[in-house]
């Protein structure tokens, strides 16, 4: 191990925003702060918002930066990632953010009944063919669902048309309720993003944020010109959630990216034409 990553797992250790449960803690899902995030964390009890695999955690400062009235939580496994974002945020005093190191299997452990608004799932790995590890499969919605909130909304950011697509069927297959879906926020569907549903529960706001916070990994695609996409729904759901049957076969050679072919389309009623 480097002396720079080590010097970075010592100063984490001084971070206060910084949560590094014991694997005790974990396992027992008896960590003190699970259902005390807002009173011990905080100090007051505005939603909180939790970013899944933040990475360096640029994406969870700058949304609390623009958003004073929410707390936000980056979750990532690995320290010498969030040491970016905790340091950022200890020296700016951002007193709505913290940072939780933890698998997110074990994400349930950590959070009580209703305690979290919203999450955001930002530019996670698709796991081609492995839909237990998929961020957006039933295993993980039904964790989900132990501590959001009733209308409790999941945000999926993108370059993956695979994981969006998956995604967006998982959603229909269970009826969950979508709030918009777009496959280039950039391109031709940013102003439905406007009309949407999401615009109307969260604001103009958080429209907005879509195109003026990027991850780092976003900002790589962007420059390459490729698509980013976007999907938000309510987690309401009563019993298991199911896998949802969908054409993977046309999305699983794309890897990161996929350009649809000429001519070929794609039914649904969160595409419109035009």
């Amino acid at each position: 191990m480097g002396k720079d990553k080590l010097r970075k797992f010592r100063e984490n250790e001084t971070f206060k925003c910084l949560i590094q449960p014991s694997t005790s803690e974990v396992l027992n899902c008896d960590h003190p702060l699970k259902g005390n995030w807002g009173r011990e964390v905080f100090g007051n009890d505005n939603p909180i918002v939790v970013e899944l695999g933040c990475g360096k955690g640029d994406y969870t400062v700058d949304l609390a930066e623009r958003n004073p009235s929410c707390n936000y939580i980056g979750v990532d496994i690995k320290g010498a990632r969030l040491w970016k974002g905790a340091k950022y945020a200890t020296e700016h005093n951002l007193g709505n953010v913290a940072f939780l190191r933890t698998r997110i299997e074990f994400i349930e452990s950590l959070f009580a009944e209703n305690e979290i608004s919203e999450i955001w799932i930002t530019f996670a790995d698709p796991q081609i063919g492995r839909e237990k590890k998929r961020l957006t499969a039933p295993l993980f919605m039904n964790r989900y669902r132990n501590f959001l909130c009733k209308g409790g909304i999941i945000h999926l950011k993108t370059d993956s048309r695979y994981l969006h697509e998956y995604s967006l069927a998982m959603a229909q297959q269970n009826d969950l309720h979508i709030l918009a879906a777009a496959t280039d926020i950039y391109g031709a569907d940013r102003e439905r993003l406007y009309d949407s549903e999401l615009s109307s529960i969260c604001g103009r706001a958080a429209v907005d944020a879509l195109f003026e916070v990027q991850t780092f990994y976003e900002s790589q695609y962007l420059a390459q010109g490729f698509p980013i996409t976007y999907l938000s729904f309510l987690a309401d759901h009563e019993g298991e959630y199911l896998s949802p049957e969908w054409a993977e076969d046309l999305w699983k050679d794309e890897g990161h990216h996929f350009v649809i072919p000429s001519g070929l389309a794609v039914a649904s009623k969160f595409y419109p034409e035009g």
